[in-house]
């Protein structure tokens, strides 16, 4: 059984549709991308599934064999799945240890804690008492990555990871998610960054106009192959 798959997943904007059918499966241990321009439906595609936008059928998607379409997000959180949105958006009143301890309400037992987030990202233990305007942009993405965290899941979404960062911080962010998948959780990427997508992932999707266009193994896919699917013809 997958852990997530996801079936002719259809969702809309008030009349706006912004997904096609999408369909897509995600197994447990692995890191998976979806790579696709602006306005190709990737960050739709992680809200919905973690319930902020509607799917139209319940069954349309299952987590661990469980139909999750018509939950809510906290519930879908104390299943495992958390997510780090697009734009970092921490809790500005709040300090970085705080913001931290709020990925704790849900209260799921695992490996993650304050002190193992903190080894994962020294920086943020330097500014454990900042509060998140005065953070870099890469503080702030660490911080929210430790944010979810901090809910101990099984399936981590990362929508837009290297967004507004210089090289040097991707570099340090992308490092890390080795040793996050190694205490058991499962990473799906959105990303801009065609080469990044390719070297950080197992399987890539790509996406363009709500629809997916190519799936596979990096290895297996050619240049061309990518940049019809990226682009169009």
């Amino acid at each position: 059984m997958s852990l997530l798959q996801a079936e002719d997943i259809v969702a809309v904007y008030g009349d706006f549709q912004a997904l096609f059918g999408v369909s897509l499966t995600i197994e447990q241990g692995e890191t998976v991308a979806i790579i696709g321009a602006n306005g190709a439906g990737k960050s739709t595609l992680l809200r919905t599934i973690c319930g902020l936008l509607r799917s139209r059928r319940s069954t349309d998607i299952r987590f661990d064999g469980i139909p999750i379409g018509s939950f809510e997000p906290e519930q879908i959180v104390t299943l495992g799945v958390a997510m780090v949105p697009e734009g970092r958006r921490p809790f500005r009143s709040l300090t970085v240890e705080d913001n931290l301890r709020m990925g704790a309400y849900c209260g799921r037992a695992g490996p993650w804690s304050i002190e193992r987030v903190y080894a994962l990202f020294p920086n943020l233990a330097e500014r454990r008492l900042a509060m998140p305007p005065t953070l870099s942009g890469g503080q702030q993405q660490m911080l929210a990555i430790g944010r979810a965290l901090m809910t101990n899941p099984r399936l981590l979404l990362c929508d837009e990871l290297s967004l507004g960062l210089a090289p040097i911080i991707i570099r340090d962010i992308y490092a890390a998610m080795p040793g996050i998948r190694r205490e058991g959780t499962t990473i799906l990427i959105v990303e801009q960054d065609i080469q990044r997508a390719l070297r950080a992932a197992d399987r890539v999707y790509c996406m363009q106009k709500g629809a997916v266009t190519l799936e596979g193994r990096p290895s297996e896919l050619t240049r061309e192959q990518i940049k019809l699917a990226y682009f169009g013809a």
